[in-house]
């Protein structure tokens, strides 16, 4: 290749890449109303923005891939968590978190309520921008632990991260294939892909206790929990108590204030309309295998 053709071979690349960066930026630029769910961008939403900004919030959390990583990612916290839960953490999280067994605590930002609804508001947008699939999986945040069970934050994420027990015929942190007929290995499948995920917010692993209780010895908590004379639910049995749980879950409140507020509990209410009877059957019959 001589000069003249090297000249012209280079030029032509350079033009053909340039007309590629600008198509490529026009059809993003096209996209970006709809991927970044800008018809949703309210007043409420401007208004949380500014107080995440005014607070600092980025200086532990991450949003978007930017932020700090001394606390978990927030970008998708309102799929993992309802507005009860969020607006109790935000009005005392020293309920949620304890230093001396978490090793961290949230400092109190002192919001009122009309600034914790917009923050809401905020990360909600945030949470239905299409950022094409990351963070890549949900970042469990523990919660309160039951006294003399507490584990560190490394065993809890491990724990958390591999599901720890699991039925006598799963191996640990094993995801049934989507072809099993088994109602056990579908509830299992549908624990850590119903939406929002159940795993998100409940571990199984013993003392582990995240957003929700733990879902260790379900059955024997469950048969417990029905024979107490403070349960005032319908359930007769643990496959009752189970399903009762997932679609009328204030009719028992698990003790701790970072479960439940005014009587109503964190855990969405919405299964019982999203999830399929079959699929319940499925998550009972899942949970009631932890004996």
């Amino acid at each position: 290749m001589n000069k003249r053709q090297t000249r012209i071979f280079a030029i032509a690349s350079t033009a053909i890449a340039s007309l590629l960066f600008l198509i490529l930026t026009v059809d993003s630029h096209r996209q970006f109303p709809k991927l970044t769910n800008s018809e949703n961008i309210t007043d409420q939403v401007v208004r949380g923005q500014n107080v995440w900004h005014a607070n600092n919030c980025i200086n532990c959390h991450t949003i978007f891939g930017e932020g700090a990583y001394y606390a978990p990612d927030l970008t998708k916290i309102t799929q993992h968590r309802g507005t009860a839960y969020l607006t109790a953490f935000m009005k005392d999280p020293s309920q949620f978190y304890d230093e001396q067994r978490h090793r961290r605590l949230m400092p109190n930002p002192n919001l009122n309520d009309q600034e914790i609804a917009d923050v809401i508001a905020f990360m909600d947008w945030v949470a239905n921008v299409d950022n094409q699939g990351w963070p890549p999986r949900p970042i469990l945040v523990t919660g309160g632990s039951i006294p003399g069970t507490e584990l560190s934050i490394a065993q809890q994420n491990v724990s958390a991260d591999t599901t720890g027990v699991e039925p006598a015929n799963q191996p640990p942190g094993s995801r049934p294939v989507a072809s099993t007929n088994d109602p056990i290995a579908l509830g299992q499948a549908l624990f850590h892909e119903a939406v929002p995920t159940c795993a998100a917010c409940h571990s199984v692993a013993p003392g582990v206790n995240l957003a929700g209780p733990t879902l260790a010895n379900m059955a024997a908590t469950a048969q417990k929990t029905i024979d107490s004379p403070e349960y005032t639910g319908k359930a007769t049995t643990v496959e009752e108590f189970i399903r009762e749980s997932i679609v009328e879950p204030s009719a028992y409140l698990h003790p701790g204030p970072m479960y439940s507020a005014n009587g109503v509990s964190f855990m969405p209410p919405s299964y019982g309309d999203d999830l399929s009877e079959e699929q319940i059957d499925h998550l009972v019959a899942y949970l009631a295998s932890f004996k």
